[in-house]
């Protein structure tokens, strides 16, 4: 769809007439910490992109922000509900990755610094506008007025920054993504791990290194935390989310590296019936034929040997 055609499908939608469509509500998960929850779905019309977990922490200097969501309108509903829950100001965002459920809010933002790992901030500034373009194509209305903002703020994984009586440890990884911010508050125990984890729905794979991202995990669940909050999922007091993301990119790695050995293509290996173990997780099967179609090439042409010329 060309630019004019999704703009004025974004303007002549219903959505279009509403304030803003989005109705947050900030779930409580320890103290002064809060989580927006998204629905285990893919991005839709119905929806409003909003599939995807957010957060903020109230501390005594100001609002800590984790992720902005999907679209202008998202970050600007944010920012309405902190406001419910506290006088204190946004002070600080934190972006987790460069996906633009996680990011396309940042406009709501512009006032305050936007921190993100280099890696983050490179992915957006290169592609954010065709992620923002592949967003107005999915969700619609709900994208009106959303631009693409990269972060202003580099940070760098390892760190430590202080706000009041919260010190978060800023942590970088890769595997779901080039680069992937998880962030630890050490005064409540909450592990905000961004797309790194996920609870009850089918991870994604666009940009993943499966192994790598398999040895973070890892190395991320012998972490000390009391609460996790994954990218996509409910929250949960244990690392439940980990386990089960591990799990499941460790079969789906084995599985297809055992297709290419058996000669299989990519249309019989999508068909296979998939374990009982994951036939539970939401949207497992339109995401495992997603992995499948972003894995698999790389996969079949390290396994298949070169045939010499004749």
């Amino acid at each position: 769809m060309t630019r004019w055609l999704w703009l004025i499908a974004a303007l002549t939608s219903p959505l279009a007439a509403a304030a803003n469509p989005y109705d947050l509500t900030p779930q409580r998960v320890a103290e002064n910490t809060y989580v927006f929850v998204g629905a285990l779905e893919h991005f839709s019309y119905d929806n409003l992109g909003n599939i995807v977990n957010t957060g903020f922490i109230v501390t005594d200097e100001g609002v800590v922000v984790i992720d902005t969501g999907p679209s202008r309108l998202y970050g600007e509903a944010m920012r309405v509900a902190i406001a419910g829950v506290t006088d204190q100001p946004v002070v600080q965002v934190y972006i987790t990755h460069h996906h633009p459920d996680h990011y396309l809010g940042n406009q709501a933002f512009a006032d305050v610094d936007v921190g993100a790992l280099a890696g983050t901030i490179k992915q957006i500034r290169d592609i954010g506008g065709d992620l923002t373009t592949n967003m107005y194509n999915l969700v619609g209305g709900a994208m009106r007025g959303t631009e693409s903002l990269p972060p202003t703020q580099e940070v760098t994984g390892g760190s430590r920054v202080t706000f009041g009586r919260h010190e978060l440890e800023l942590i970088g990884m890769q595997g779901h993504t080039g680069a992937d911010l998880a962030i630890l508050d050490h005064r409540t125990g909450v592990l905000f791990a961004g797309d790194l984890a996920f609870l009850n729905r089918t991870p994604t794979t666009p940009n993943a290194d499966v192994a790598t991202w398999v040895e973070g995990l890892h190395t991320l669940g012998q972490r000390e935390f009391e609460t996790l909050v994954p990218g996509h999922g409910p929250v949960r007091d244990d690392a439940e989310a980990i386990a089960q993301t591990q799990a499941y990119l460790s079969w789906l790695w084995r599985n297809l590296n055992a297709a290419a050995r058996h000669g299989l293509d990519m249309p019989e290996i999508m068909m296979q019936e998939l374990p009982y173990r994951w036939r539970g997780l939401a949207v497992i099967t339109p995401e495992f034929r997603r992995s499948v179609s972003h894995l698999y090439p790389d996969i079949e042409a390290g396994v298949l040997e070169p045939v010499e010329s004749p």
